[in-house]
């Protein structure tokens, strides 16, 4: 069985960007806004535990999860090939 690349980076990018949206707000709603770097922070510049930086880290995370499914897709679908037996 085939992956589709496209639909799989679709998917991964929406997990990934409304995953750390999410978890950006979780961290609001019991720490407080705080503009202090996580490592997340370092990897996604411009990220901070902030409205502003929950969008930014959604837009990061969809850029970075879209690469990722596309390219887990394509090493799948290359591995994934069995050789023809000849009979």
């Amino acid at each position: 069985m085939k992956l589709n690349p496209k639909a799989c980076g679709l998917s991964f990018g929406l997990v990934w960007g409304l995953g750390i949206f999410f978890l950006t707000w979780w961290l609001i709603m019991f720490r407080g806004i705080s503009r202090e770097k996580l490592l997340i922070g370092e990897v996604y510049r411009g990220y901070e535990i902030s409205p502003k930086g929950s969008i930014i880290g959604l837009l990061w995370g969809f850029v970075d999860g879209l690469l990722g499914g596309a390219l887990y897709a394509w090493a799948y679908n290359i591995f994934d090939e069995k050789p023809h037996c000849r009979e």
